[in-house]
């Protein structure tokens, strides 16, 4: 979310929803309220700081950790301010494993992404710590039905060797899809809440995240391929809910809501979906995060992002 204020933004992230508000980002604020920052500070007994060239581990906390674990403590009072006796879907949000490897630097430089033992090591770190974050949201908003998203938008250039080393002249080695499956899992497993998976990255592995035992998927519907429609319909029919991500994150012109999601209609009549279902299998979201956005059209936004999937439901056909 834009801006630094979180006071307000709690007030609209829990307002502005007909169904599952949320625990607001804001990197606006600088390093560690950022998305990687942010995550970094719920690691356990692994610290990272702020380089010139990016997040790099260290050896203990430093003023950065200090400073993402002030600023997720209040942006959780803020949010339970606003929640008080609320008992329905709340969705918390961190860096997910494998995005998380590939944006944090080891001492020589290069990603963890590049050290498989760096890689376990950071994914049993943040599985403790996510079962921390949910046991402790659970215990500010103790009616909440809490669900977890991880934001995963470099797990496809995991998965097919597109992320760059240091040096920028080459790319590290894919990461087998089994491991990237197996260390989703327990991370699912371990956490304490259906989980969630976000990319707004091209070609989502909707099969792996499914084989891992994911209760969602989030993507930016204008990104999907004829390739991906057999996988968003094996997703449909098998009980994973879709997050559809149509409405622009920037700022700009709001089309009306059925308007919207016309092409995720289309699609599910293409692939002979049942109509009644639509709506419930169906979440409309912003293409991806609003943090390069205004407030009035983050407002707006999650405004319009309720009509629409409201219209799903209405007007299946």
């Amino acid at each position: 979310m834009p801006g630094e204020d979180a006071r307000e933004t709690a007030r609209t992230a829990t307002g502005a929803l007909e169904a599952l508000p949320f625990l607001p980002e804001l990197p606006a604020r600088g390093p560690g309220a950022d998305m990687l920052g942010r995550t970094l500070g719920m690691l356990v007994e692994l610290y990272a700081r702020v380089e010139p060239s990016g997040w790099r581990f260290g050896d203990r906390p430093g003023r950065d950790t200090r400073r993402a674990r002030a600023w997720l403590g209040e942006d959780l009072d803020a949010l339970e301010e606003f929640t008080q006796g609320y008992e329905g879907a709340l969705k918390l949000q961190a860096v997910g494993p494998w995005t998380l490897a590939a944006g944090v630097e080891l001492r020589n430089g290069e990603a963890a992404l590049s050290d498989t033992g760096a890689c376990r090591d950071l994914a049993g770190s943040l599985a403790e710590g996510l079962r921390l974050h949910v046991a402790e949201a659970r215990r500010r908003i103790p009616g909440a039905k809490l669900v977890l998203q991880l934001d995963e938008p470099s797990l496809t250039a995991v998965l097919l060797g597109r992320v760059r080393s240091a040096s920028g002249y080459r790319t590290l080695r894919a990461v087998d899809r089994q491991v990237v499956e197996g260390t989703l899992r327990d991370m699912i497993g371990a956490v304490g809440a259906p989980v969630i998976v976000h990319s707004c990255a091209p070609e989502v592995p909707f099969a792996l995240l499914r084989r891992a035992g994911v209760a969602g998927i989030s993507f930016d519907f204008d990104l999907l391929t004829e390739r991906d429609w057999d996988n968003f319909g094996e997703a449909a029919e098998g009980g994973t809910a879709l997050f559809a991500g149509v409405v622009p994150g920037v700022d700009g012109p709001l089309s009306d809501p059925a308007g919207s999601v016309s092409g995720v209609r289309a699609l599910w009549r293409r692939l002979g979906l049942a109509p009644g279902d639509l709506g419930s299998s169906v979440a409309v979201t912003p293409s991806c995060g609003l943090a390069g956005a205004s407030p009035a059209y983050a407002r707006a936004a999650l405004a319009h992002c309720a009509k629409a999937a409201r219209s799903l439901v209405d007007n299946p056909e």
